[in-house]
C-alpha cells in the first residue's frame, strides 16, 4: 500500500469517527482530494488508493489535471476569475467558490452557450477574515433568488472557510454555516434542492463532518506535505 493510500484510508476512518459520533452516515461525506501542490504521479496513485474526487484553486492547473485525469470528477475550489471561467465550466464537477453575482452570470452565460448546466456552490464568508472571499448572509439568499431564473447554472449548497485554529474554535462556523443551509433549503427557491454543505479542511475536517459537511477539502493529510 502507498503512502497516499495510507493517509487516505486514515482520512476515511476519521470521517467515519465522526460521523458516528454525530449519528450521520459516513457515506454521505465526499473526500475531494487537493491536488494543488502535487503532480501528476501522486494524482495517479491517488486514484490507484480510490480516490474518485479531486481539487484543484488554479485554473491552468484545473485544466492540465483534467485533460491527464478525465475519468476522476475534478473540482474548482479556488478563486475564480471572470476571464477563466471558459476553461472551467462544462468540465468541473461542481465549481466551490461563487461569491458574487457577476460569477454567477458569468458562468450561467457560459454553461448557456455551450449548453450545459454547472453545478456550483456559493461560497460564503461565515468569519468575517480579511483574507477570504465570500458572500454574507444576505447576498447568499439575494443569489439564491437570481440563480433561480438562470437556465446555465445549479446551487447545489454552500461552501466556507473556517480560520486556522484549534478544531473546537472554528466548530461555531461550521455550526453557523450548517444553520443557514437549512433555513435557506426550507425556502426551496424556485425548486432549487441545497444538498451540499463543503466545508472542513486537513486542519478541521472532523469537526466539520459533526456539524454536517458533506464535502471535506483535505490536501495536506493526503499528500503529505
Amino acid at each position: 500500500m502507498s503512502r497516499i493510500a495510507e493517509r487516505y484510508e486514515a482520512v476515511r476512518r476519521r470521517v467515519r469517527d465522526a460521523a458516528d459520533a454525530a449519528g450521520r452516515n459516513a457515506e454521505r461525506v465526499t473526500v475531494v482530494a487537493v491536488a494543488k501542490t502535487v503532480g501528476p504521479l501522486e494524482v495517479r496513485a491517488a486514484i490507484a488508493a480510490g480516490i474518485k474526487d479531486f481539487g484543484e484553486n488554479r485554473a491552468h492547473e484545473f485544466i492540465a489535471k483534467h485533460g491527464l485525469f478525465p475519468d476522476v470528477r475534478w473540482h474548482f475550489i479556488g478563486t475564480l476569475q471572470s476571464n477563466k471561467v471558459q476553461h472551467v465550466v462544462g468540465k468541473a464537477h461542481l465549481i466551490h467558490s461563487v461569491d458574487s453575482l457577476g460569477l454567477l452570470e458569468r458562468i450561467d452565460r457560459v454553461a448557456t452557450t455551450m449548453g450545459t448546466v454547472q453545478s456550483v456552490l456559493l461560497q460564503v464568508d461565515i468569519a468575517h477574515e480579511e483574507s477570504k472571499h465570500g458572500l454574507d448572509r444576505m447576498e447568499v439568499e439575494e443569489l439564491l433568488r437570481a440563480a433561480s431564473e438562470l437556465k446555465g447554472v445549479e446551487v447545489r449548497g454552500l461552501m466556507t472557510m473556517a480560520p486556522y485554529a484549534r478544531p473546537e474554535s472554528v466548530r461555531w462556523v461550521f455550526c453557523d454555516l450548517r444553520a443557514l443551509f437549512e433555513s435557506l433549503a426550507a425556502m426551496r427557491f424556485n425548486g432549487i434542492e441545497l444538498s451540499e454543505l463543503s466545508m472542513g479542511m486537513t486542519n478541521d475536517y472532523p469537526v466539520a463532518v459533526e456539524e454536517g459537511a458533506t464535502m471535506v477539502r483535505i490536501g495536506r493529510a493526503i499528500f503529505g506535505r
